[in-house]
């Protein structure tokens, strides 16, 4: 039996896959490639170029593959796109998850793990933000991700279907081992644009808002390493693999670092003091945001690796020259 990725060939998606092979899973990535790379599929894993809004299609690829588990990336995460598309992403993260879900429904396919967000609480009245609190998106992203995680609760409920969504806070870093890292041109994530700045892929990096209620009065996130995060959904398939719980857990270190301190970060470990410029705030962007994160260690025994924001700094800057190197922009 086999795994099926949808969006492997992303940032997330693709450290799963790493992390599922190296552990000696069969692993099938579903995804369309709108944002993800064709290169950044490891073999053996097998990659097949499709839709997960197209339900025949994602049961052909269930069947034909001997499908019995879904691990669910694929979907739009830019917080202030989401804001000037809502529409859009609609479409992307709650549509084609029901169509995925459908699929998983209508072939047997009982273990369902989604790539959740902590979006969903909007702007928590209590730092750090437990599962158990108010969820309350300020953005059509968060939006999306909580609909799809209603969507799972009710088909759990009606159907032989059981899953576990984790809510991820600032995803950050790259594989240690050089194989993966965030790939995207334009991207908005801070440790990755900070790296381009510090290596001179952009002239100059940009600070959203610096008044905001923060000790230095920038925004304050809890940044998660992707490898971290990958061996935590790891650990979710093995839970949904002996037990019939279903699971909803935050997916972070449950500490803060504003923008400012990782940019000095950044500046530090790279050697490099570029240009930093200061403009008004971005819509949907709360001041804090911090996991608590006392549950998955607790249920799962999950356990961080990578937990030291300069070894997140260094493997992000690390995989930004490998970019540099290999995928020149034009």
């Amino acid at each position: 039996m086999a795994v099926l990725v949808s969006g492997g060939a992303g940032y997330i998606g693709s450290h799963m896959v790493l992390a599922l092979i190296d552990r000696g899973e069969d692993v099938v990535v579903l995804d369309n490639l709108s944002t993800g790379f064709e290169w950044a599929v490891r073999p053996p894993a097998q990659l097949v170029v499709g839709d997960v809004g197209d339900i025949e299609a994602v049961c052909a690829v269930i069947k034909d593959h001997g499908i019995d588990s879904i691990i669910h990336f694929a979907g739009s995460i830019v917080v202030p796109d989401s804001v000037a598309d809502p529409l859009g992403y609609y479409l992307n993260n709650t549509v084609k998850s029901r169509a995925l879900i459908e699929a998983a429904v209508k072939t047997g396919v009982s273990r369902f793990i989604f790539s959740s967000t902590a979006a969903v609480y909007g702007m928590p009245e209590v730092n750090p933000v437990g599962e158990d609190a108010r969820l309350d998106p300020i953005s059509p992203y968060g939006s999306s991700k909580m609909m799809t995680e209603i969507m799972l609760r009710d088909t759990a409920f009606a159907h032989d279907l059981r899953y576990v969504a984790l809510r991820y806070f600032n995803v950050a870093g790259a594989d240690p081992q050089g194989r993966s890292g965030q790939s995207t041109p334009r991207a908005t994530h801070l440790i990755k644009v900070a790296s381009e700045a510090a290596l001179g892929r952009r002239q100059r990096l940009e600070v959203y808002g610096t008044d905001y209620d923060t000790p230095d009065g920038t925004c304050v996130r809890d940044y998660i390493h992707v490898s971290d995060l990958a061996r935590a959904h790891l650990l979710a398939l093995d839970h949904l693999r002996k037990s019939p719980e279903n699971l909803v857990m935050n997916c972070g270190y449950g500490r803060g670092f504003s923008v400012f301190e990782v940019i000095d970060a950044v500046k530090r470990v790279s050697g490099v003091d570029f240009e930093v410029r200061t403009t008004g705030r971005r819509p949907g962007d709360p001041a804090e945001l911090i996991a608590a994160a006392d549950k998955i260690r607790g249920v799962l025994g999950w356990q961080p690796e990578r937990d030291q924001l300069d070894d997140i700094v260094a493997d992000a800057l690390n995989w930004e020259r490998w970019l540099m190197e290999n995928h020149p922009r034009d």
